[in-house]
């Protein structure tokens, strides 16, 4: 078995609870502001964003050895606190003194060190281990899986994201705010769904985006298509700058579909993307050696608006939709592009994006967008079709011999073999939502949260130190803190839960204190006052001057607490939408759990490796379910 486990600090998930402004999407999916002057332009604010701060050393560590309390005896927390304690007086804070002089200089001191440490210079593949999916929601109301319908589904999709791409191209979309409206967020992120991918280095990679705002200049207007194994290019802006209909981006898509039947499949020249991150180096450099064709076909996709998978399989559910976007068919897929989006057979739809060039948040509002569009039209084109003639679809002609032929098979193998490992199950719970919890004053996300805890603790009988994405998008260029959310609280809930004596009273001021705690928790990540990215800083400053790693770092208490990479649980909510996804567990005895809060029903997709045999996606599903209505039902019956 092939495996890549520990990642980093845990490669960022879906960002939590940001405050997106749901009715501005409302408002730009009907169309009321598309062609109004804007109040505020996308990108105005981000270089008026404040610097992304450093917290004082003491306060990380305090939080840090709060995090390792639920985790370790007595007798370890004590040898921790003096390990602490030593790294606080000693090498922490001399390390501290030099990243606050970086911070000097740096208006975000972290984010060359976050995108180089967490994406760019791991080795390991990047789909099934780094790459984020989710299901589109259009299966839910008006595209139930209906053969036949992908192409024509397909047609209204892309037409969808293009005119996203346009707001976007235009600055029309409106920033993203936190604090009720109050703050704008670095909408940095956003200009890496389009016309961007990863470019594999020998130590480190690097990403390339080609996307121009009006201001800035022009960028390329075609998409690449997979089918087959063959890549297509496809001119789908016209010479007003305006995107072609759904019946003419449909007619396109056609003719690549009989261009295809019936031909033996091409090479799946897109495997090669699965590999190890030197090896695709190497063989990217050897396919430009080839034939300089090969170096155009590459730089035709890595410029591309997207690629567009016309997938042949019909996943059904959620759960089998959201398992072919992680681990799909690699012959079609291009797993470097920040956005691959996959059109099935049935006309179920799911996406495929590199997480290095954003956060769940980007792929959230897109979909929330075409959702609310697919809504407004019944799923169907109500517009007329221009009478002109679109262009051809161009087929993309690799040059490949006898060893790369080889070296695309060896790809596909391997990550036959690492997807073959992931299971997935999406949980539909449909007994209470966001409106039961906040009749009861509980916060909805630190609600989920504690049935997480309870039900692994439950399976487990021991806590699970976790990761929760806090956005710190408020600071220029921020992304992430994690927000280690099994607290000490969330501890004592667990045990009041298990505990036969414990009164219901007692139990439910257990809840509440936990769900206190968490809200001041991740008010504080948001803020950057978390302890890992810190922590991180400080690490990576150690490396550089090539000093012996501190012993903060290599005390048992820094896995044993989720440390390095080593959480168990791997977390992440996308907030009140209809739109959500998932991606890998960062352990191989972990979990990954990633959900969406609506407002009578919550959905949760659950992920967990095959091979390792005390873990299960399908009853750790289940375990989380029974948490939620044991925690219902605590909520109703006690009174205090």
């Amino acid at each position: 078995m092939v495996q890549w486990f520990g990642r980093v600090v845990g490669v960022c998930r879906f960002l939590p609870v940001l405050r997106v402004n749901r009715v501005n999407i409302v408002r730009m999916a009907s169309g009321e502001a598309e062609n109004a002057t804007p109040r505020e332009r996308t990108f105005q604010y981000q270089n008026s964003l404040p610097s992304l701060p450093l917290p004082a050393l003491r306060d990380t560590l305090d939080k840090y050895l709060y995090s390792v309390k639920p985790h370790v005896t007595e007798e370890e927390y004590k040898k921790t606190e003096a390990v602490v304690k030593e790294f606080e007086t000693g090498t922490g804070k001399e390390l501290h003194k030099k990243l606050l002089e970086r911070a000097k200089t740096h208006r975000n001191w972290l984010s060359e060190w976050w995108y180089n440490f967490a994406y760019l210079e791991p080795r390991y593949p990047t789909p099934v281990y780094v790459n984020i999916s989710g299901p589109g929601p259009f299966h839910e109301h008006y595209w139930p899986p209906q053969d036949g319908s992908q192409l024509e589904r397909a047609g209204m999709v892309l037409w969808h994201t293009l005119n996203f791409w346009k707001l976007m191209k235009n600055e029309e979309w409106p920033v993203d705010k936190m604090d009720r409206g109050k703050t704008p967020c670095s909408m940095e992120q956003y200009k890496h769904l389009f016309n961007t991918c990863k470019i594999p280095g020998e130590k480190r990679d690097k990403i390339v985006s080609h996307f121009k705002t009006v201001y800035e200049g022009e960028s390329p207007t075609h998409l690449c298509v997979l089918h087959a194994g063959r890549i297509f290019t496809v001119e789908v802006i016209d010479d007003n700058n305006v995107p072609y209909t759904p019946p003419e981006l449909q007619r396109q898509l056609s003719v690549i579909k009989e261009k295809c039947a019936g031909q033996p499949a091409g090479p799946g020249v897109g495997a090669l993307t699965s590999e190890q991150r030197t090896k695709w180096w190497q063989l990217r450099n050897r396919l430009i050696e080839l034939d300089s064709r090969n170096q155009q076909n590459l730089e035709a996709i890595e410029k591309s608006l997207i690629c567009f998978t016309l997938d042949d399989t019909s996943p059904s559910n959620d759960s089998e939709i959201t398992s072919q976007g992680l681990t799909g068919d690699c012959f079609n897929r291009w797993f470097d592009k920040s956005y691959n989006t996959l059109m099935f057979n049935n006309g179920t739809l799911a996406s495929n994006c590199d997480h290095a060039a954003f956060d769940g948040i980007v792929l959230v509002v897109l979909n929330l967008y075409m959702d609310q569009k697919i809504i407004e039209a019944q799923g169907v084109w109500k517009g007329t079709v221009p009478e002109r003639k679109v262009p051809e679809p161009k087929e993309l002609v690799f040059t490949i011999d006898e060893a790369m032929g080889k070296a695309i098979q060896d790809a596909a193998l391997q990550y036959q073999e690492m997807a073959s490992d992931l299971q997935v199950h999406c949980l539909k719970f449909m007994t209470f939502g966001k409106n039961f919890t906040r009749s009861h004053k509980l916060h909805p996300d630190g609600l989920i949260q504690l049935s997480l805890q309870l039900a692994y603790y439950r399976t487990y009988g021991k806590p699970a130190p976790t990761y929760e994405t806090a956005s710190t998008r408020k600071f220029y260029m921020g992304r992430t803190e994690t927000c280690r959310t099994c607290t000490p609280e969330a501890v004592a809930f667990c045990r009041a839960m298990v505990d036969r004596n414990t009164t219901s009273a007692e139990k439910l001021q257990a809840l509440r204190t936990a769900n206190e705690k968490f809200i001041w928790l991740m008010g504080e990540c948001m803020l950057n006052r978390g302890c890992d990215r810190h922590l991180l800083g400080l690490q990576i400053l150690s490396d550089q001057a090539g000093m012996t790693r501190p012993d903060i770092y290599t005390d048992p208490a820094w896995t044993k607490s989720g440390g390095g990479g080593n959480f168990v649980l791997s977390t992440s909510t996308l907030g009140y939408t209809s739109i959500y996804g998932g991606c890998a567990p960062m352990r191989h005895d972990g979990y990954g759990s990633f959900y969406k809060i609506q407002d009578n029903r919550l959905t949760i997709c659950v992920t967990a490796w095959k091979s390792n045999k005390e873990t299960c996606a399908e009853k750790m599903a289940g375990s989380i379910e029974q948490a939620l209505l044991d925690i219902q039902q605590l909520c109703t019956s006690s009174r205090m």
